[in-house]
């Protein structure tokens, strides 16, 4: 954002955790798999530790959420995996072999740690952010960017649409959300 609106006293673009998370109750989540994510951590995590209407579940490594997520959809149930895109890169393997090949519903909120969030991904100058998309169109992964508070409205078709077709959805934090 130019500075000179800053100076003027003009609204950044904000990312509202509050909003994340009334998107994710609308679309019938009711668990929360996660590695602790710096950039979703004020936000989204520490307020979803505190929401009755979730269940957090603690993992050591992102990989284990995907079986663990794949296990609640057979029990009917809805889980939502928030972890960093370092944990996405981890996990390759098992996205690849529960999520795509077995066409489960596993619904990723990926932080892209380090974003310049006025920069596309695919253009960040961290290599990691910048090979995210790519590596998930490769994979055929459908992905949407959240970067401010008009985004989240593509949180609850995304996680809908991944259940009802039983496939796998990124939905890629772009920004830190605010705790508000």
């Amino acid at each position: 954002m130019d500075a000179d609106l800053l100076e003027a006293g003009e609204d950044t673009i904000e990312l509202k955790g509050s909003s994340i998370i009334a998107a994710i109750k609308a679309s019938g989540v009711e668990f929360i798999l996660s590695v602790p994510d710096i950039v979703t951590s004020g936000g989204l995590l520490r307020p979803i530790s505190r929401d009755p209407a979730f269940k957090l579940i603690r993992v050591c490594k992102e990989d284990e959420c995907i079986g663990i997520a794949s296990g609640l959809s057979y029990c009917d149930k809805r889980a939502l995996t928030l972890i960093q895109y370092t944990g996405f890169l981890d996990s390759i393997n098992a996205i690849r072999g529960v999520a795509v090949e077995y066409r489960q519903p596993i619904c990723m909120m990926i932080g892209l740690l380090g974003h310049d969030p006025s920069t596309a991904p695919r253009n960040s100058p961290r290599y990691g952010v910048r090979i995210i998309e790519p590596i998930l169109d490769a994979m055929g992964i459908p992905h949407h960017l959240i970067n401010e508070d008009a985004d989240v409205a593509k949180i609850r078709p995304a996680i809908e649409d991944a259940y009802a077709a039983s496939h796998p959805v990124a939905l890629l934090i772009g920004r830190r959300p605010s705790a508000s």
